[in-house]
């Protein structure tokens, strides 16, 4: 850990050490050329992944077609099967239980087995459609009608059975199927057939097999194709492992169609399947599909070589376009710095004659840009230097002034303190005790007022001056004020400014003395605090005869507008009603208020004309412990 450390600390002085523009041409290449060849890394191999994306999207619609063809065949197929069981003159002829003479027969074969056959026959793709009949009363009609007993050695022929009536399908040589006809002409052409077992009418009895075929280039319409891309090529895999493609295609040249398949894994789950090998030195993508019905596979092999080429020239490209441009950036951001550098220094030289105490030189650097933005700001701060220099000289100045104007008001406190004790002494002497009393509460005040040692105070402290004012001002009203506290204990060393609840406590006993009729009885003031949320609430409540709703609204409102329209409303206010306050006092409160603790906090009023008028003040809730927050 240590030898990490240091090797640190020396990276750092190696770079705190390089020149301005070293420093600026390395943070250009980490900043932009080392993104930039991220960047660049990443589209290459995004380039390389669309590729292979679109290769194997193109494949997949194409193997998407052919299984779209290949069901079309089928249904076709199927089609074909239940016509060709549904005619009722040929399904007489397949049941019949007479020995049927040779007219009635030329005149089936002229007349209904020549209309079955065209009829069957008009879709060209149908290469096969014959009926074996196990009915020994049958006689053959060639192609169409043929005995059973031609295909019972078949492997299939058990299997077709065991079906009852289901439909089997099977990829053979279309000879094989007859090789116990008396011909052996035709060519030996791969097809698809259709087998499937018919009955009596009971559908218990068994009566032949109906056997619809189609040539396998036919029935895999894309696959046999000579109009295909010459990089791929699909195969058909039968359920025996037989391999069926266009062998002749340019991808097998090199390696066959069954080495190929054998590095790929068949599988029968649904929909399509890719994956990717290499054989004969080339890269080879694989896509295949399994067709239900028939048990077989099919696979759709691209070989990747044409795309991989045209990746890598791509990519190529790509690198000799970022090369270049990274050398043009090169260029420009050194061309660049030179330009910034040399308004730098001229910047930097005036910044060292500052530094000699020179703070009227001039910095001749302009523009819009940031470093001319910089030397305005630096000209700005060069002007305000010389502004606080001033202020700083007058504020000591001032301060001198402050410190003999406070030393005299101690001097002068200290004796009205001392005189006040000496009239106290004096009025309990002669046994003046209401005098002592309200000489003892006045200089309570006089300390709290005059000894501002700080702005904020506790509760409590604040509570005790509004109790030494209430006391004072019972001897002007003969003992009708009555004070009462509902203060939480959790409130006591709650943090308020001080000289804020005397305004408000005045405020009360001036209104409410003045509307309060001398023999209705006392004018009470209740001072609450409470804990709501984050914030204590200090409610200064009177039982004075309440503010008219109007007058309210106003009240508040004056609270918090600007000092001009406050100054308008207030001789407004003045002049429509004579001898009525114009809430100055719990303004300025409310602004002190809004000063120290922000604008959610403050003073609201709340009253009933005839019943009471309530004084709201909210403050964050603070402790003050040792005469300091907590």
């Amino acid at each position: 850990m240590a030898r990490t450390g240091s090797w640190i600390g020396t990276l750092r002085e190696f770079v705190g050490s390089l020149p301005l523009q070293a420093k600026l041409i390395s943070s250009f290449v980490l900043v932009i050329i080392v993104p930039m060849l991220l960047f660049s890394w990443y589209t290459l191999h995004g380039v390389s992944d669309y590729s292979m994306r679109e290769l194997v999207k193109k494949n997949e619609s194409i193997l998407d077609i052919e299984r779209t063809n290949i069901q079309n065949n089928i249904e076709l197929m199927e089609w074909t099967g239940q016509l060709a069981l549904s005619n009722r003159e040929m399904n007489d002829y397949l049941q019949t239980k007479e020995d049927l003479d040779t007219e009635w027969l030329l005149d089936f074969k002229t007349r209904t087995f020549q209309m079955f056959q065209s009829f069957l026959f008009n879709n060209p793709r149908i290469s096969g459609i014959r009926l074996f009949a196990s009915n020994p009363g049958v006689h053959e009609f060639w192609p169409i009608v043929l005995s059973e007993a031609r295909i019972r050695d078949k492997p299939w022929y058990d299997t077709v059975l065991d079906r009852k009536g289901l439909v089997w399908w099977e990829i053979q040589n279309n000879r094989e199927l007859l090789n116990n006809t008396s011909t052996t002409s035709g060519s030996e052409v791969m097809s698809v057939s259709l087998l499937r077992e018919f009955k009596y009418p009971d559908d218990m009895t068994h009566n032949g097999l109906l056997e619809i075929s189609m040539e396998l280039r036919n029935f895999f319409t894309k696959t046999f194709s000579s109009v295909q891309d010459p990089s791929s090529r699909m195969v058909v895999v039968d359920r025996r492992g037989q391999v069926h493609a266009d062998m002749a295609a340019p991808i097998f040249q090199q390696t066959p169609a069954k080495e190929l398949l054998r590095h790929i894994a068949l599988t029968e789950t649904p929909g399509n399947h890719t994956s990717y090998f290499t054989a004969g030195g080339q890269s080879f993508l694989a896509i295949q599909a399994f067709i239900p019905g028939l048990d077989a596979h099919l696979v759709n092999l691209v070989s990747r070589t044409d795309t991989l080429a045209d990746i890598e020239r791509t990519r190529g490209n790509l690198v000799i376009l970022i090369v270049v441009l990274i050398a043009v950036l090169i260029l420009l951001s050194y061309f660049m710095q030179s330009i910034i550098l040399k308004r730098l220094r001229v910047l930097r030289d005036s910044m060292k004659k500052v530094r000699g105490g020179d703070f009227h030189v001039d910095v001749p650097v302009a523009g819009s840009d940031e470093v001319g933005e910089l030397a305005h700001h630096y000209r700005q701060l060069l002007r305000k230097i010389n502004e606080l220099i001033v202020d700083q000289v007058n504020r000591q100045a001032a301060g001198k002034e402050a410190e003999l104007r406070s030393l005299k008001n101690q001097i002068d406190s200290h004796f009205l303190y001392n005189t006040l004790e000496n009239l106290k002494m004096l009025a309990e002497i002669e046994g003046q005790y209401t005098i002592s009393d309200a000489l003892t509460s006045l200089g309570g005040m006089m300390r709290y007022s005059l000894q501002w040692t700080r702005a904020h105070v506790r509760l409590k402290d604040e509570v005790q001056h509004i109790q030494n004012y209430i006391a004072i001002m019972n001897i002007r009203y003969d003992g009708k004020l009555e004070l009462r506290l509902d203060i939480a204990p959790e409130c006591l060393e709650q943090e308020v400014l001080k000289m804020s609840l005397q305004p408000i406590v005045e405020n009360a006993v001036k209104h409410g003395m003045d509307d309060l009729d001398s023999d209705s009885g006392k004018l009470t003031i209740t001072v609450s605090a409470f804990i709501r949320l984050d914030d204590c609430v200090i409610e200064v409540t009177d039982n004075g005869c309440g503010i008219p709703g109007e007058q309210l609204r106003l009240l508040n409102g004056m609270l918090r507008i600007e000092e001009a329209d406050y100054q308008e409303r207030r001789a407004r206010t003045s002049a429509a009603r004579r001898g009525e306050g114009s809430g100055i006092g719990l303004r300025n409160v409310d602004h002190r208020l809004v000063m120290s603790y922000g604008q959610e906090y403050g003073l609201r009023v709340e009253s009933v004309e005839g019943s009471f008028t309530k004084v709201v003040m909210t403050l964050p809730h603070l402790i003050l412990t040792g005469g300091e927050p907590r």
